[in-house]
């Protein structure tokens, strides 16, 4: 009996089509990053460890994909596109779905108790920076109407556009993550030495989610500029 690899039938039609769905999968996995720290905030330890197992399976699912795409993705493409530049996009969109998990394994390796008044801007920080992830997705989504256009016209000055607007986004995450880390400074007197240093780092993995996403948006124009 044939067996059809779904990767290998995709691929056949375009090699765009598993990157999208890869995008999917890190996109899911990051969208259960907000509840994560609801639970967090919350004290509802038995949540967290719940939501930390779903972005565990999504992330294990991005990185199956990702693998599965990288050892099927041809040596030549009959495209207008760099082979290279279409793994390193995929490495990048694998980066987002590897640093939510980094926050959600965090979070179980240690009681990350939130500091005193610093739960409604960290909610903000997540929020907006999960916000950079589903427009980053938005843009990946945008594939098929691109190669149909050729990389050019008014489908390539619309993802221009759109991958400008992430670059606000993320600009506004880089705000707002100062403004945390100064918040979490100002308490390290209150607390212990250990504790502010594993906060600092949350809240640069925080970060990192929005700076992968605009790193994709980045990238989807190398794609269209080359």
């Amino acid at each position: 009996m044939r067996t059809t690899n779904p990767i290998a039938s995709l691929l056949g039609k375009s090699p765009f089509k598993p990157m999208q769905a890869h995008m999917r999968i890190v996109n899911e996995c990051v969208a259960h990053v907000p509840a994560l720290f609801e639970a967090l905030i919350a004290g509802d330890q038995a949540e967290v460890v719940k939501l930390k197992d779903l972005i565990f399976v999504k992330e294990q699912e991005a990185d199956d994909l990702e693998h599965e795409l990288r050892a099927s993705l041809p040596k030549s493409l009959f495209l207008p596109v760099d082979r290279r530049d279409l793994l390193e996009l995929l490495e990048t969109q694998d980066y987002i779905a590897d640093t939510a998990q980094d926050i959600a394994g965090l979070m179980i390796e240690r009681d990350m108790t939130v500091p005193e008044g610093m739960a409604e801007p960290l909610r903000e920080l997540v929020q907006r920076c999960v916000d950079a992830c589903n427009h980053a997705s938005k843009i990946i989504e945008e594939m098929d109407e691109l190669i149909e256009a050729g990389f050019s016209g008014r489908e390539a000055t619309r993802v221009y556009e759109m991958a400008d607007q992430l670059n606000l986004i993320e600009d506004e995450t880089d705000e707002m993550g100062v403004k945390l880390t100064q918040a979490l400074f100002a308490k390290e007197d209150e607390m212990k030495p250990v504790s502010v240093m594993f906060w600092y780092q949350m809240i640069q993995w925080i970060g990192d989610m929005a700076d992968y996403a605009e790193k994709v948006g980045n990238r989807m124009r190398l794609l269209i500029a080359r």
